[in-house]
């Protein structure tokens, strides 16, 4: 299992309206083979600051099947107006 953790900055002011239409995001990702679950979780102390946490198969799942796929423009034209930065983007896997 591979966790995709993106850090997400939001314009300024925008935060709310990121969170509501972030709501429809899930069911993208439910379609996307080897996605095992998406989380959103907002910074305390950087209100514009949010990390997304993506559970995949395998790191191809994400960079090849996902990225590659219609599913992906789905996603970005739907969140990526509100982004005030590209996001930064790693992959983790357990080990401990």
């Amino acid at each position: 299992m591979i966790h995709e953790h993106a850090v997400i900055e939001v314009q300024p002011g925008r935060e709310e309206e990121f969170e509501a239409v972030f709501g429809q995001v899930p069911a993208i990702f439910a379609q996307a083979a080897g996605c095992h679950g998406v989380e959103l979780r907002r910074c305390v102390e950087e209100p514009s600051r949010f990390v997304l946490l993506v559970a995949w198969e395998t790191l191809e799942d994400h960079t090849v099947g996902f990225r590659e796929s219609p599913l992906f423009g789905e996603w970005r034209g739907l969140v990526g107006g509100f982004f005030a930065t590209p996001p930064q983007v790693r992959h983790y896997a357990v080990v401990a």
